[in-house]
Formats: C-alpha cells, sequence, structure tokens
C-alpha cells in the first residue's frame, strides 16, 4: 500500500482594511477596491492598504502606533515615495509577495516656555522651525556634549532613515538607507556657522536643542504633523521599542527606492 503525501492546506487570503484621502481619486479607489476584495474595520484587519499620497501612509502609521497592523500604500496622491503604483489587479498576490520594511519612530520631547511638556512621536523628522522673521537660535547637544554653541538659521531638524527622503532632502541632508542605523541632523538654511552642514549621528544618540532668546526669535517644533508653538528646549530620541511595518511590492523595496533616488537625474 503507497502513502501519499496529504494536500497542503490552502492559506486563508488576509483581511483588509482600506483607508484613503479626502482626493476623489483615492476615495474613488477605496469603492473600488472595497468592492472588490471586501473589507474589514481596521482593528480586525491582517493588512492595512493606504490610498492616498505619502501624507496618507503617514497618517495611517500614526493611526496604528498602538496596533501595529502592517500598511500596504497605493499611490492616489500627488507625492508617492512611500506607496507602491496604484493597480486594482493581483492585491492579494501583491501583498503576499510584499517586502517588509521595519521602521522606528522617533520621539520628541518639547518645553514650551511656560515650562508645559509635549511629547510626539515622529516616523519622518523632527524639526524646529522660526516663527517670525527673525532667524531662530539654537544650542545643540549631542548624548550630553555640546555641539554647537550657537546656530542662527530657519531651523533645524532630525530624520529617520525612513525620512532621509522627505524635508530632509529638501534641505540637502543626505539620504540614509533603512539598514544604516543612522539619523540625520541637518539645519535649515542655516546663516552662521555658514558652512555647516550637518552630521550624520547614530540611531542611539540623544539630541537636545535649546532655543535662544526664545523670547526674541520664537521657535516652533514639529513630529511629524504634532506642532508645539515657543518652544524652549526640545530633546529627540530613537523609539527602537516601537515597531512600524510597510510592504512593498518585490522588487521594489523602500531600500531599492533610496538607492535609485541617489542616483536619479
Amino acid at each position: 500500500m503507497t502513502q501519499t503525501d496529504p494536500k497542503p492546506s490552502l492559506q486563508s487570503p488576509p483581511a483588509l482594511a482600506f483607508v484613503a484621502s479626502d482626493r476623489p481619486e483615492a476615495q474613488a479607489a477605496r469603492a473600488a477596491l472595497t468592492a472588490r476584495y471586501g473589507a474589514v474595520p481596521e482593528e480586525q484587519a491582517d493588512v492595512i492598504v493606504a490610498l492616498g499620497g505619502d501624507g496618507q501612509m503617514l497618517e495611517t502609521l500614526h493611526g496604528n502606533l498602538r496596533r501595529r497592523t502592517p500598511v500596504y500604500g497605493m499611490n492616489r496622491g500627488s507625492v508617492g515615495f512611500l506607496m507602491n503604483d496604484y493597480d486594482e489587479d493581483d492585491l492579494l498576490q501583491r501583498i503576499a509577495t510584499a517586502e517588509k520594511t521595519v521602521i522606528h519612530p522617533l520621539q520628541m520631547d518639547a518645553w514650551t516656555e511656560a515650562g508645559e511638556v509635549h511629547t510626539g512621536l515622529a516616523i519622518n523628522e523632527v524639526s524646529l522651525l522660526r516663527q517670525t522673521r527673525q532667524s531662530a537660535k539654537l544650542r545643540i547637544t549631542v548624548d550630553d556634549r555640546v555641539r554647537l554653541e550657537e546656530l542662527s538659521c530657519d531651523g533645524c531638524l532630525v530624520a529617520t532613515p525612513a525620512g532621509s527622503t522627505a524635508y530632509n532632502l529638501s534641505a540637502h541632508g543626505p539620504i540614509i538607507p533603512l539598514d544604516a542605523r543612522i539619523l540625520a541632523l541637518t539645519p535649515i538654511s542655516a546663516f552662521r556657522p555658514r558652512r555647516w552642514r550637518g552630521a550624520l549621528l547614530s540611531h542611539g544618540a540623544k539630541v537636545r536643542f535649546d532655543v535662544l532668546e526664545a523670547d526674541k526669535r520664537p521657535v516652533s517644533a514639529t513630529a511629524d504633523n504634532f506642532e508645539v508653538r515657543r518652544v524652549a528646549r526640545v530633546e529627540v530620541r530613537e523609539r527602537r521599542d516601537v515597531t512600524l511595518t510597510m510592504l512593498f511590492d518585490a522588487g521594489r523595496s523602500f531600500d531599492e527606492r533610496v538607492m535609485a533616488e541617489q542616483f536619479a537625474n
């Protein structure tokens, strides 16, 4: 009597939730995909499909900081560096073969001039910006050692590898591969010292900004879309204990996009 191998069990497809930006094309895509693949509430989903631009991806990741459900984005917005190309066909297969990218946010602790403390998480960057026509003056401390006594500038930011292609790149900061375990410290329109172009820091570094002449030169601090006005001191560090997962089509991983961006014309 011969024995045959049992048939492999079929794995059920993942439960999907669809979220979309307010753009008409994103809303239309959500309706079409929901009709085709079905949908569950976000809290019951195995994968959340975000439809829109990079802003929608960030909003979706922030909304899932507690559940940490993997997010697969499709571009139905104006900027889509964090998104996959939009296509209604073969969505389940694309998700099944997608490459995972794990990222860690930054924590911003901001003290206002009034002594209040506000905390926020940033997936892209923590940025400080002048609030008036006058330049900001900042003292920068890294790991309890003052590195710049006074930076006169429009602002300064700390970017994650995932955020290095966003505001950081526009401010002429470096593009960082995700596996580099590095943060970018990048000035925004530095006036003095004029030749300072920023620094690359270990992902474990703790950065402190002290606002000089805060009453005369007010500064705001922002962790992605969370803003605190008239800050006196801001501390930034990576939250390695918080992990978020983005899914990218096979062969189009985030690292590949970073590499391609560095050679773009």
